[in-house]
């Protein structure tokens, strides 16, 4: 269904554009979320006054993004009809995954034909973030080197990330490239849901049906092709219903 700073490692280009299509990760079942989600899906679950999608929608938008490709699976009859009320705003495209949810990676290569950028943003619609000195898209965007990144993530820094109680994801060379925590350890930088990727890095060898965007991301790694860059602003992991309370008391001031 269609409706029509703190980043010395790499040297933002200011004359770059923020790429007009975003794939939005919406299908996920939200099973950390529940009772919530019981009875809406997770990107419907408010906070700060609205839908956690919607303060998606709104980020790209404000970013000068066009055109919205959004996952369904898990009540996406209930998503489709709040995302018609965006029309006038972004354009919106469904990638219709009822009859199988296909994890982040095998999700992208159902949307890939729909994904009329490249390179093109993939972002995360169950993250909240508040932009730093820069508008964190065009941050991004303006680090994004063609001819040595495959995939380029925004990072915060695990001290700053809010609500989230992993032990950090990766660690980022001077140069911005990245490696993975290992198992035991700690590292500094906590994937934020906000990537920008190239159309030839999911030509790497992937499994058919359901898998993980680490796939691809392994690939990238390999080939010393995956970046990352750090978030200047807020970052939140609205991930469970306890941390919506602490979410918002933190962006009151509380």
């Amino acid at each position: 269904m269609s409706f029509t700073r703190k980043t010395l490692a790499i040297r933002p280009d200011p004359a770059a554009h923020v790429p007009e299509t975003a794939m939005v990760m919406a299908a996920g079942l939200g099973k950390r979320m529940r009772p919530l989600t019981a009875t809406r899906p997770k990107p419907l679950i408010e906070v700060a006054g609205k839908p956690l999608i919607d303060h998606c929608m709104d980020k790209l938008r404000a970013a000068g993004v066009r055109k919205a490709v959004v996952n369904v699976h898990y009540l996406a009859d209930s998503l489709e009809a709040h995302l018609v009320h965006r029309v006038a705003d972004i354009e919106i495209v469904i990638s219709d995954e009822r009859a199988q949810l296909l994890e982040t990676g095998g999700g992208l290569i159902r949307a890939l034909p729909l994904i009329d950028a490249d390179p093109f943003l993939v972002i995360n619609s169950d993250n909240l973030w508040v932009d730093g000195p820069v508008d964190s898209l065009r941050l991004l965007a303006a680090g994004w080197d063609d001819q040595r990144m495959d995939a380029l993530l925004l990072l915060v820094p695990l001290a700053r990330a809010h609500c989230h109680r992993g032990q950090g994801d990766f660690h980022m060379a001077a140069d911005g490239a990245l490696r993975r925590r290992k198992p035991g350890t700690v590292a500094p930088f906590v994937y934020t849901g906000v990537q920008i990727v190239a159309k030839r890095l999911l030509d790497a060898e992937h499994p058919e049906g359901p898998f993980s965007t680490n796939i691809f991301w392994n690939k990238a790694m390999e080939a010393g092709r995956l970046f990352g860059m750090a978030h200047e602003g807020l970052w939140f992991d609205v991930g469970a219903p306890e941390n919506i309370r602490k979410t918002e008391d933190i962006l009151q001031g509380g």
